[in-house]
């Protein structure tokens, strides 16, 4: 098996959702609840992967964007038009690791724009970043939807731009060059959602899988609304150590084993709470 790393991030196989020794930690809800609303939830919204809405994959393709740096590759959202200025929500990670001489934006007409990052005290703890570009050009902008809302079990659709293929069982592809070609969306379920949120703002635990370079961009619920941005993938190389809680403690063994089979995203929420922007 080909292993990828990207900065403190690995990608390995996906596997299921929660289990009851979730239960035994404070820092998460009732799994009787968890699993309660989950069979609720896939009752009401029984899409499978072969029945991807074509609403949420267009919305998806105009709205992620792909940042290419001289150190790598990653992936943005765009929540913000004001003239002719675009602002990009992606992580602090891609930031730090793609960066170098500066960001280039590749957008969804294939356009390339040089990207400009923000500095922002309100995000310094945790793993979000903006960046900006300008363009008379008219893009869309991603709806953010209310995180504060969402259930386990829930359908999610995430999207960016993986740095690599696997081509077969001997050839790993560098899709650096690819441009829009490496555009990746995938579908999962709502796994976690624990009551205090990991370091670095994660909040937001989920079955699809994130390939490195798919980092920084959209987590969209069924309407195509942005509700988090990919970050964390499954079975990080630093173990039980990279899911430590925001007040210092970590999980039991148990809940490790489950957290480390989801992918992790940063709920909308966050941001819009170190911003003062009520969420809708």
């Amino acid at each position: 098996m080909w292993i990828v790393q990207l900065g403190v991030f690995a990608v390995f196989s996906a596997s299921p959702l929660v289990s009851p020794s979730i239960a035994a930690n404070p820092g998460f809800i009732d799994t009787d609840l968890q699993l309660h609303q989950m069979s609720q939830t896939i009752a009401q919204f029984p899409e499978t992967a072969a029945t991807l809405p074509d609403s949420v994959s267009a919305i998806a393709k105009l709205v992620t964007v792909r940042i290419l740096g001289d150190r790598g590759t990653g992936s943005g959202v765009i929540i913000k038009h004001q003239g002719q200025t675009y602002t990009v929500l992606t992580n602090a990670h891609v930031v730090s690791e793609v960066g170098g001489n500066g960001y280039t934006i590749l957008t969804a007409d294939g356009q390339p724009h040089k990207g400009v990052g923000l500095h922002s005290a309100q995000l310094e703890n945790d793993d979000l970043a903006l960046v900006q570009f300008s363009s008379d050009r008219l893009y869309k902008v991603a709806a953010i939807g209310n995180s504060n809302i969402l259930s386990v079990g829930e359908l999610v659709y995430a999207s960016g731009f993986p740095s690599w293929r696997i081509i077969n069982a001997n050839t790993l592809a560098d899709t650096r060059d690819w441009g829009l070609k490496a555009f990746e969306l995938t579908q999962g379920y709502i796994g976690m959602l624990p009551n205090q949120p990991l370091q670095q703002g994660y909040q937001l635990g989920y079955t699809n899988q994130i390939e490195p370079g798919m980092s920084g961009g959209p987590v969209l619920d069924r309407y195509g609304r942005l509700i988090a941005i990919n970050g964390g993938l499954k079975y990080p190389l630093q173990g039980i150590i990279a899911f430590i809680f925001a007040d210092g403690t970590m999980p039991s063994q148990a809940l490790f084993e489950q957290m480390e089979t989801l992918s992790w995203a940063i709920p909308t929420a966050r941001f819009q709470q170190l911003f003062g922007q009520p969420a809708k």
